[in-house]
């Protein structure tokens, strides 16, 4: 009878837990990328989130790329 006690109580906490700490929304995403004369290639991504207790996160992200240089 206490195990089975236990066992629930232990389930209700981790349930419980998983509700209150929820995910983060992603609010909006855009990416974007040009090309260069000379072949390089400039990618960015800006990325907003939402936390559940109302956190606003924006990432930005910027990668260039070279072409590899001909013999």
């Amino acid at each position: 009878m206490n195990q089975k006690m236990a066992t629930r109580m232990a389930v209700c906490s981790l349930a419980l837990a998983y509700l209150l700490v929820g995910c983060d929304r992603q609010v909006s995403s855009e990416k974007s990328s040009t090309v260069g004369s000379d072949g390089t290639v400039k990618s960015k991504e800006k990325t907003v989130t939402t936390s559940p207790d109302g956190t606003v996160t924006k990432t930005e992200e910027s990668k260039k790329t070279t072409p590899p240089e001909k013999p």
